[in-house]
């Protein structure tokens, strides 16, 4: 089961103010248009990368603990556990101390490493667990990869100049080569 967004980042790789900037524009008119844009180009870049920019909490959920005990986390790269949970027979959750996993240093995708017979066993069939995690290269922009920062910048320059509405068929304006050479060292690849 793939995870699930429970809370975004409270920022972005680029402030307004950058972006406007990098725009050539001086007017407030479209200041809401290139937040969104922002916000939306950033989403790209992690689709595509599958990386989380900046620091954001998901939720894995599993229906019981692999054997290996191991469990791959995407997006990347991953900070920390934040909570753990098994649901019971009757499906009320219950805690489960962070400490019993560990980060896999290293790993790609990246990964939580537990002691499976350490863990209470789910007493529902299916998701019986969930393991939130927070994920990001960190708090600020200052953390992020300064090429992912240029490639949110030039996909909000891009969709800014691009805006029309396409008609269904068209192949609308594609990423410049360039945006997509910035994101290629940095995509974490599942095998």
């Amino acid at each position: 089961m793939p995870a699930i967004l429970l809370a975004p980042p409270t920022v972005e790789p680029i402030t307004l103010a950058e972006a406007k900037s990098f725009l050539r524009v001086a007017h407030g008119d479209d200041d809401g248009l290139i937040a969104a844009l922002i916000a939306a180009a950033r989403a790209h870049v992690e689709t595509a990368t599958r990386r989380a920019l900046l620091a954001q909490t998901w939720r894995i959920v599993r229906d019981a603990w692999p054997a290996g005990g191991r469990i791959a986390v995407a997006p990347a790269p991953l900070i920390g556990v934040a909570a753990a949970r098994v649901r019971d027979d009757n499906g009320e959750p219950h805690g489960i101390d962070t400490a019993a996993f560990s980060l896999v240093a290293g790993a790609v995708p990246a990964a939580l490493a537990f002691v499976p017979w350490s863990l209470p066993a789910p007493g529902v069939a299916d998701d019986g667990i969930e393991i939130d995690v927070e994920l990001g290269h960190g708090t600020s922009a200052a953390t992020v990869p300064p090429p992912l920062v240029h490639a949110v910048r030039l996909l909000t320059a891009h969709w800014y100049e691009h805006r029309g509405i396409l008609s269904s068929g068209a192949a609308g304006a594609p990423l410049p080569v360039s945006i997509t050479a910035l994101m290629a060292p940095f995509r974490v690849v599942s095998l």
